[in-house]
């Protein structure tokens, strides 16, 4: 007797059977693919990530081990690990980018009112940062970081509104992350905020002249010279100066042919001296530096995502195959954050997915699973830092 949908293709119930299919006749992805086809590669690598397992071995025995409810899984009979891997060298990995980026669409809008800045704004905030996974160069070949030493960089742009990703990019460790500002579309009266890394003042100006607006921190040789600035008493609190400026070095002119402001902000918390540049003459200073604070949020996603998804350590040593496994992580992160919403799910998304992966079997509907308080107090390291949503 069916008393209903396993948690899992609850879950998976989120992704728009018609948009995948797009995505997958877009790029040929089940070409002469008889029976396992990129949904049921989506649905099995989706399950590893949901379940927190370590391989992809792990995962094939967990599936294995449940044969009798893979029908209602949609994934069909029980596959062989070869079948899996094999799916994930070949297939193009850009099938599950693009669903990846739909899903966050869809997430954005969904999280469109939701903001938890200090700042009262208007204007969208972006943080862009990037993180690196190290891996075995004699394994990665491809994943070029040092002499000795691999790595997979992921490159992302988050809103800091939302905490939903905006842009991602997943390229050799050894790419620089200011050169993932070239492949950004910059949405005019837009905040970017970007740490000292990102400090390129040709592309920093791309920012300016699409009318937008940065914040990140200057170097401490920074050439320039006061064109103006504000009257230290009417600097708040904090607030040690606030000018206006021109850059001198020869190339920096250059690049920068515009005035800029600087910002010296004492951080009372941290005992230190903080010097910020920015391109925005209209905020105020207090609030300057209250953006760029957010910036941390960036770092908690990259620590989220690297804690409670399986993005650490490879399934398949191929780029396509570390790109997929990447893509369909993000897709999790974004489904669950979906959840929340369209349930009205007070947990965090924390709770949701450790709750999810004892309960993947379980025939109980989404919004009775999470409408008791759940038992077991869950904890992880500085829990209050990671609660997004």
């Amino acid at each position: 007797m069916n008393q209903g949908k396993y948690v899992f293709s609850q879950i998976m119930e989120l992704v728009s059977h018609k948009v995948f299919y797009a995505c997958v006749d877009r790029h040929k992805g089940d070409f002469k693919s008889k029976q396992f086809s990129c949904w049921k590669q989506f649905l099995c690598m989706a399950f590893g990530q949901l379940t927190h397992r370590e391989s992809l071995s792990d995962t094939i025995v967990c599936l294995r081990a449940n044969a009798g409810k893979l029908y209602h899984l949609g994934i069909g009979r029980a596959i062989a690990k070869s079948t899996l891997s094999k799916a994930n060298e070949n297939r193009d990995c850009r099938i599950f980018s693009g669903m990846a980026m739909i899903l966050i669409e869809e997430a954005k809008s969904l999280y469109l009112k939701d903001s938890d800045l200090e700042v009262d704004l208007k204007n969208n905030v972006f943080a862009i940062d990037a993180t690196v996974i190290d891996v075995c160069l004699s394994a990665f070949s491809w994943a070029k970081f040092r002499t000795t030493k691999g790595g997979v960089k992921v490159h992302v742009q988050l809103d800091l509104k939302t905490a939903i990703p905006e842009f991602i990019q997943i390229t050799p460790a050894s790419v620089h992350e200011v050169n993932i500002l070239d492949n950004i579309v910059f949405q005019p009266d837009s905040f970017y905020v970007v740490d000292r890394g990102y400090t390129d003042f040709g592309r920093l100006y791309d920012i300016h002249k699409a009318k937008a607006f940065f914040i990140t921190r200057a170097k401490d040789n920074l050439d320039f010279s006061r064109v103006s600035s504000v009257s230290p008493k009417k600097l708040p609190a904090g607030i040690m100066c606030d000018q206006t400026i021109r850059l001198n070095g020869f190339y920096a002119k250059q690049d920068f042919p515009t005035r800029m402001r600087r910002i010296k902000f004492y951080d009372a918390d941290n005992d230190r001296v903080l010097v910020f540049l920015s391109n925005n003459f209209e905020l105020k200073a207090t609030e300057i530096a209250q953006l760029y604070k957010h910036r941390w949020k960036i770092e908690l996603f990259f620590k989220w995502i690297k804690q409670h998804l399986k993005i650490k350590s490879f399934w398949g040593r191929s780029e396509n195959a570390v790109k997929i496994q990447i893509w369909i992580a993000i897709s999790v992160y974004v489904l669950i954050a979906i959840a929340k919403k369209k349930y009205q799910l007070k947990q965090s998304l924390y709770e949701i997915i450790q709750v999810v992966s004892i309960c993947i079997f379980d025939k109980v509907p989404l919004h009775e699973l999470f409408a008791e308080p759940i038992q077991q107090n869950f904890k992880e390291q500085k829990d209050n830092q990671l609660k997004f949503f």
